[in-house]
C-alpha cells in the first residue's frame, strides 16, 4: 500500500427537497384543501476517525463526496424522505483544514470520533403549512434550502509516542526493527526510508509506538533531500529519540543540525524531551566512543547513550529512558517485566 499523508477533496451536502403544491380532492368532501407535503432534508457529510486506516491513499482515487438530496413533497400530506448522510473514514491523527490549507476545521484524533463538515438543506414546506383563514388556498410552496459546498485540505499526522529523528543512515531503520516487529525497508544508501514507519515496544509491560520518519539533513527546510515534510508526523509525538551515526568524525554537529532543522521547521518541536543515542558502537573504537559521548554530552547537558541497533547492544537502557517520557496507556499482556526486544537465533541481516 502507497502511503499518503496529504489530500485535497470536495465535498457537497445534498440539497433539500421542494415542497408540493397539491389540494385534496376527494368525493363528498367539499372545500378540501391544500394538502401538499414538505420536501425531505438532504444528506450530511460527515468524517468519521477510524483505527484501522494509516494513510489517505483512498482520497488519490476518488476526491468529489455528495451526499443525496432529499425527496420532494407530494400530495396527501406526505412529505419527502431525508437524503441520505455520507460518512467519510480517514485514519486516527488526521487533520482537516480548510481550502486555504492553514485554518484548521477539526482534529480527528479521537477513534470513533464524528465531525459534520457539511450540514444538508432543509426541504421546502408544501402549501397546506401557509394555510391561513384569510387564505385557504395557497398555491405556492418553498424550494428546498441548498447544502452547503466546500474544498477541504486533509493532512495525516501519524499518532506514535516517540518519533526516532537523525541523518540518513543513522540506524533509525535498523532500531525501529530491532525492538518492534515492524519490518522498515533497510540498505546501506541514504534516503532508504521514504515514508514514515510505525512499530510497537512494549518497555516493562508497557506499549510504546514508535515513529521513523525519513532522515534530515542540513537544508531540509528549504527543501533539501526529501525537505522537511514528514517532521509533521513527530508533532505529536512525547518524546524524540535522536539516533547519531557515532561512526562520522564529528558527532557535535551532526546534533546540532538536526536540532537546528527542528527549530526552523517549528521551535515548539525543541521543547519536547529528547534523548540521545549514538549508534554503531560496536563499530568504534571505545576509546573513541568515550571521546565522542564526552562530547555529546557536553553539548547537550545530558546522558548520551550507547547502543548498536545492528547488534542489539544498549536497547535496553536507552528503551528504559524513553518509557519517562511517555503517558502510560496500555499494559501487555505478559507476567515478566521486561523490555521485549526480539533476539533472531542467527546473526542478524539487512537482507532478512
Amino acid at each position: 500500500m502507497k502511503f499518503l499523508d496529504q489530500a485535497k477533496i470536495f465535498i457537497k451536502s445534498g440539497d433539500g427537497g421542494r415542497g408540493c403544491v397539491a389540494f385534496r380532492r376527494e368525493k363528498y368532501i367539499e372545500f378540501g384543501g391544500p394538502n401538499g407535503g414538505d420536501g425531505g432534508k438532504g444528506g450530511s457529510v460527515y468524517f468519521e476517525a477510524v483505527e484501522n486506516l494509516n494513510t489517505l491513499i483512498d482520497f488519490r482515487y476518488q476526491q468529489h463526496f455528495k451526499a443525496p438530496r432529499g425527496q420532494h413533497g407530494m400530495g396527501s400530506e406526505m412529505c419527502g424522505a431525508k437524503g441520505e448522510d455520507v460518512v467519510i473514514k480517514v485514519p486516527v491523527g488526521t487533520e482537516i483544514l480548510a481550502e486555504d490549507g492553514e485554518t484548521v476545521l477539526k482534529d480527528m484524533i479521537t477513534p470513533g470520533e464524528r465531525f459534520l463538515i457539511a450540514k444538508g438543506g432543509d426541504g421546502g414546506r408544501g402549501n397546506m403549512r401557509f394555510k391561513t383563514s384569510t387564505n385557504q388556498a395557497p398555491r405556492y410552496a418553498e424550494p428546498g434550502w441548498p447544502g452547503e459546498e466546500l474544498w477541504v485540505w486533509l493532512k495525516l499526522k501519524i499518532i506514535a509516542d516517540v518519533g526516532l529523528i537523525g541523518f540518513p543512515n543513522a540506524g533509525k531503520s535498523t532500531f525501529l526493527s530491532a525492538v518492534t516487529r515492524a519490518r522498515p525497508k533497510i540498505a546501506d544508501y541514504p534516503f532508504t526510508t521514504l515514508y514514515p514507519n510505525l512499530g510497537v515496544m512494549w518497555v516493562d509491560n508497557r506499549e510504546v509506538v514508535l515513529a521513523d520518519i525519513p532522515g534530515l539533513i542540513e537544508g531540509a527546510h528549504e527543501g533539501t533531500g526529501l525537505g522537511d515534510r514528514f517532521l509533521k508526523h513527530v508533532e505529536r509525538c512525547s518524546a524524540f529519540l535522536h539516533i547519531i551515526d557515532g561512526t562520522q568524525d564529528d558527532v557535535v554537529k551532526a546534533y546540532q543540525t538536526i536540532r537546528s532543522e527542528l527549530k526552523l521547521y517549528k521551535e515548539s518541536l525543541c521543547a519536547l524531551p529528547e534523548v540521545v543515542a549514538v549508534n554503531k558502537a560496536d563499530s568504534i573504537d571505545e576509546k573513541d566512543l568515550r571521546k565522542k559521548i564526552k562530547a555529546l554530552e557536553k553539548e547537550t547537558g545530558k546522558k548520551v547513550f550507547a547502543i548498536s541497533a545492528f547488534a542489539h547492544t544498549g536497547l535496553t537502557e536507552v528503551s528504559r529512558e524513553l518509557l519517562k517520557y511517555v503517558k502510560i496507556k496500555k499494559t501487555a499482556p505478559k507476567e515478566d517485566e521486561t523490555v521485549h526486544i526480539e533476539t533472531p537465533s542467527k546473526p542478524w541481516s539487512p537482507l532478512d
